[in-house]
Formats: C-alpha cells, sequence, structure tokens
C-alpha cells in the first residue's frame, strides 16, 4: 500500500543517506492504492513465471484449469477457475476504466475539443501504426487474426512509471498518459467486442439490455440503495456473459453510466447541515444535563438522529463514479489482478521457445508493434494534429516527453495478455505471443524510463538556468 505522508517525509529525508530507503521511495508509485497499481500485478506476473517454470508446473496448471460449475436446475454453467478470473473478477477492472473514461470526457482532460484532440490524436496513431506493423509480418498468415493484442497499452504500469517523476515533470505530462490510456483501452475494449465475438445469443443480450436499462431508471429516480444496482449489474454481466460478447464489455458498460456529478451540492450541504448540527449539538447538552439515565437516553436517541442524517447529507456530496473507482481500487490492484497474473502468464522458458519467437511473424510483430509501434504512432500523430493546427502542445510538455508517453504505452501486459488468450485457441501461439509482450513491455519500460528521465532532468536544469 502507499506511504503514509508522515512516513513518506520521513522517507524523503533518509533517502538523501540511505540507498534502501532511496530505492523505497522509487518504487512507492508501483504499490499506491488511490489508483491502479502495477507493483502487485508485477509481483504477481514473477511468480506466476517462477511457479510455471519450476518441477511443480503441471500442479500449478492444474490448480488454474480446474473445472468449476454452477448450476441452477436445468441451467448450468461450467468454466476453468483461470477462466471465472477472466470472465468474474476482471469486468471489475474494466468498470473502473470505463468509469475514468466517463470522467476524462465528462470533466477531465477530454472535456473540451481543443484539449481532447491532442491525446485523441495520439491514440488513433498509437493504434493504427502498431497494427500496421504487425500486419506487416503477419498478413496472410494463421496469426494474422492476433492484431489486436497490439492494440491497447497497459495503464497501471505506464502511470506507475510517470509517477516516479512527479516532482520532476509538469503535471500535464500524467494528464495526457491518462486521457491518450482513456481512449487507448477503449480502442482495446472494442477490438475485444467487434474482433474476438464469435458467434451472438440475441435473448441474453436482451437480458443484459433490460437489466442496464433499469440502472438508468434508477439512476433517473435518484435511487440511492446500492442493493438494486448490484443486482441490475448482475443481470447485465450474465447478459453479456451468456450472449457470446466478453462479459468484460459489461463491467466498461456499467462505468460509463455512472454519475460523475453528486447528488448534493457543497453549497447546498451546508445550507441544509447547519440547522441539524445546531439540533445536534443541543441534544449531546442536553444529554449531559439529564436527570436520570431515562432521560439522558432520549436525547441521545435524538443526536444519534441527528448523526444519521448528516451522514446521508455527507455521502451525497460524494460524485457515484468516484465512490466506486475508491472502493474498487485496492480490490482490483491486490488482488483482481495479481488473480490475472497468477492464472494467465503461464510461459514455459526454453531455448525451443526462445529461438522460436525469434524467427516467428507473431513474436515479431507483438515486439515491433509494441515497442516502436506504440511511441512512433504517438509522437508522429500528435505532431501532425499540431501541425494542422488542430491541437498544441500541452503547457510545459516538450515533445521529449511525449516521445517518453508514447514509449511506455508500449507496455501492453494486461490488455494485451487477454487478447492474446482470446484470439489463440492453440497453446503454443498463447505462450509466445505472452513472451513477446514481456519482451515487448520490458523494452517499453525501460526506454520509457530513460526517456523521461533525460527529460526530467533537461527540464530541471532549464528551471535552473531561467532562475539563475
Amino acid at each position: 500500500m502507499a506511504l503514509s505522508p508522515r512516513l513518506s517525509g520521513q522517507v524523503a529525508a533518509r533517502a538523501h543517506h540511505s540507498s534502501a530507503a532511496k530505492l523505497l521511495r522509487k518504487i512507492e508509485p508501483f504499490f499506491a492504492i488511490g489508483q491502479v497499481s502495477g507493483g502487485p500485478l508485477l509481483l504477481a506476473s514473477l511468480i506466476a513465471l517462477v511457479a510455471i517454470n519450476s518441477p511443480w508446473s503441471a500442479d500449478y496448471a492444474r490448480l488454474w484449469d480446474r473445472p468449476l460449475r454452477i448450476s441452477y436446475g436445468s441451467w448450468a454453467i461450467e468454466r476453468s477457475v483461470a477462466e471465472w478470473v477472466n470472465d468474474a473478477l476482471m469486468p471489475l477492472f474494466f468498470l473502473i476504466i470505463g468509469t475514468e473514461v466517463k470522467r476524462e470526457f465528462v470533466k477531465g482532460s477530454l472535456s473540451s475539443w481543443q484539449t481532447a484532440v491532442f491525446p485523441v490524436a495520439g491514440a488513433i496513431g498509437g493504434l493504427v501504426v502498431p497494427v500496421g506493423l504487425y500486419l506487416a509480418f503477419n498478413y496472410g498468415t494463421p496469426t494474422q487474426h492476433g492484431w489486436g493484442v497490439v492494440a491497447a497499452m497497459d495503464t497501471a504500469f505506464s502511470l506507475a512509471i510517470v509517477a516516479m517523476f512527479t516532482t520532476r515533470l509538469p503535471p500535464a505530462v500524467r494528464a495526457v498518459l491518462l486521457a491518450f490510456a482513456a481512449i487507448d483501452d477503449v480502442f482495446g475494449l472494442l477490438v475485444i467486442a467487434v474482433a474476438y465475438t464469435e458467434t451472438l445469443q440475441p435473448w441474453f443480450l436482451l437480458l443484459a439490455a433490460i437489466g442496464y436499462a433499469a440502472m438508468m431508471v434508477l439512476l433517473r429516480l435518484r435511487w440511492v440503495a446500492p442493493i438494486l444496482y448490484i443486482a441490475c449489474g448482475l443481470v447485465v454481466w450474465v447478459g453479456v456473459l451468456g450472449s457470446g460478447v466478453h462479459p468484460t464489455i459489461a463491467g466498461v458498460a456499467i462505468g460509463l453510466l455512472l454519475p460523475t456529478s453528486s447528488r448534493l451540492s457543497e453549497k447546498r450541504f451546508v445550507e441544509r447541515v447547519q440547522k441539524p448540527v445546531d439540533q445536534l449539538k443541543a441534544a449531546q447538552a442536553a444529554a449531559e444535563r439529564a436527570r436520570d439515565d431515562e432521560e439522558a437516553e432520549q436525547y441521545r436517541e435524538k443526536a444519534q438522529q441527528r448523526l444519521g442524517y448528516l451522514h446521508e447529507m455527507a455521502a451525497a456530496t460524494d460524485e457515484a463514479a468516484e465512490r466506486l473507482v475508491r472502493i474498487l481500487t485496492p480490490w482490483v490492484s491486490y488482488i483482481v489482478l495479481p488473480l490475472f497474473a497468477l492464472s494467465n502468464v503461464r510461459i514455459h522458458f526454453s531455448a525451443a521457445l526462445v529461438g522460436d519467437a525469434v524467427q516467428s511473424p507473431l513474436a515479431l510483430g507483438i515486439v515491433v508493434g509494441l515497442a516502436l509501434g506504440k511511441p512512433v504512432g504517438f509522437l508522429a500523430a500528435t505532431w501532425l494534429a499540431t501541425r494542422l493546427g488542430q491541437a498544441r502542445l500541452p503547457d510545459g510538455v516538450t515533445w521529449r516527453m511525449v516521445l517518453g508517453i508514447g514509449a511506455v504505452a508500449g507496455i501492453g501486459f494486461t490488455i494485451s495478455l487477454f487478447i492474446a488468450e482470446l484470439a489463440f485457441a492453440e497453446a503454443e501461439l498463447t505462450e509466445m505471443a505472452a513472451l513477446a509482450v514481456l519482451a515487448a513491455s520490458l523494452v517499453s519500460g525501460l526506454f520509457g524510463y530513460g526517456v523521461l528521465w533525460h527529460a526530467a532532468s533537461v527540464a530541471e536544469a532549464n528551471a535552473v538556468e531561467a532562475g539563475g
């Protein structure tokens, strides 16, 4: 979890004379609990790689391939444990993505056309160029269908690397990356929905639509109790799961539906709570002056009623989208994504696999598409949009920083592995694709860190020179 402010300050002081403390401060962004973090995912991936290459590899694989059946009367559904992680837990991760995408469009970096064009152009270039490079290696081959592997970036790892330079780079760098990641993830989800959905069951789609419409009605009625929303969300998930569309789409759809404004403004809150606060103080004082326990208990009950009112009014000032993300983020960071890595990262390292990968169009297309295509596509598209006068470089951001953003976008770990599972039925191809994604992510992460470190150093030097 993230360090407390006081402990963070202690670590900053110790970093002046302790290399261990300095390292802890560097890796802190990978375990920040306020956002989807890449640290637990990375640790789980390393554990999975060690386990799958150990003498207990077969037992480890059987653990996740064990079937788990859910039935009710004549209706039954059976999935392996790994598939249940993908189908039942991963939609929570995509729900957060959908929610953050909506917030960016409504009140964030994409809320106006002028601010949206730059990352939108970058996202288009970051999709077209990687896919084009992948198809350059694989067009007309049996692996052509895997082009979606290079479509989307890994938000958690990318944001964690940028967070390592929080105090050295302008805030606009993170805003641009977050906006780019939001649009890039939308493209990835559209790829899942369109390219990797084989058959559709219309009656299940109708069920999902009914559940979705019911949630819209509840929101229209300003219904507060969460139990009905949870029930409707489960209906949407069951409908999408049974329809043949991957259930991660249900998470995104629900996330896009959540309100990004509170039910009660801060101004109205102050107006409504002043009198109850006075009543609470009066009841508390009366309880202390009461002549006997029975009278004191009556005044304490009145005080509790006022506290309940104040609690509900305070909750009404919190927007639903932000509250849900705040609740889900620790669970997604420390349980859902690690379970996804533990159950899906199954690369059996061998000289034969590495040798085949070096000569395989599939692996080469993925590595080139992510490690080269993402930064080139993002940089070229944003530069072109700026030159055409349709976008402008955000304040304080340099083209070197833009290259760094594009470089870390080449980390395609989570969604890339997810799409690889959907794209390839053969275990050999899935394993080779996973190895290529791992290699591309490592190269992209190191390259992005190096570019951003150099950009931060230049920015600091320019600031010192300007100040002098």
